[in-house]
């Protein structure tokens, strides 16, 4: 077995004492809460000296008490590390899309690409993205098999077939803009 490093050492002394499983979750449902309540001021307002202030004391109260009980559910807990995890799994491969489609834009002249080729290339970028994502959930892989496995079916041929008919059908019948390019490419 290999070596264990320092850092992964503290993170697993983290994980037994409930760092991540008690203190992370408490303090985000914490803060979202007392945030929610100050902003809102559901629970009131009190007026000193002519300025009107939260009642911060009963804002904390509320969320100290909500946050205790979301981290005594493991249900709850584990709902809420699952659903962050993917939601910043997510707003990486934004930001990975994002650098993709940047590949072609040339600095302080706009866009290198125009028209039709920036909308392939970019199709193309946010196809590869989606793909690394599914293949990184484990959906991909199922798929791919059975496709490999009853490539010589009749529904696999059917199925291809069909999706270049509805692409050819497509390209016949998409309207042309007066300037001889498609009306996509106007906008």
């Amino acid at each position: 077995m290999a070596e264990e490093s320092l850092f992964r050492g503290v993170i697993g002394f983290f994980d037994k004492l409930g760092i991540y499983d008690v203190v992370l979750p408490f303090l985000l449902v914490f803060t979202i809460v007392f945030a929610i309540l100050e902003k809102t001021k559901i629970l009131g307002t009190v007026e000193i000296e002519g300025k009107k202030y939260t009642k911060k004391n009963l804002d904390a109260m509320v969320a100290f008490v909500s946050a205790f009980l979301v981290v005594a559910s493991t249900k709850l807990v584990s709902v809420i590390n699952i659903a962050i995890a993917n939601t910043v799994l997510l707003l990486l491969l934004a930001v990975l899309f994002l650098l993709l489609v940047g590949a072609f834009f040339k600095e302080g002249e706009g866009v290198f690409l125009e028209g039709r080729w920036r909308f392939f290339f970019m199709t193309i970028m946010f196809t590869g993205i989606v793909l690394i994502f599914l293949n990184a959930l484990g959906w991909l892989a199922p798929f791919w098999d059975y496709l490999t496995d009853n490539w010589e079916s009749q529904w696999v041929a059917s199925l291809i077939l069909l999706i270049f008919v509805i692409l050819f059908i497509y390209f016949i019948t998409k309207e042309k803009s007066p300037g001889g390019s498609s009306s996509s490419e106007s906008k």
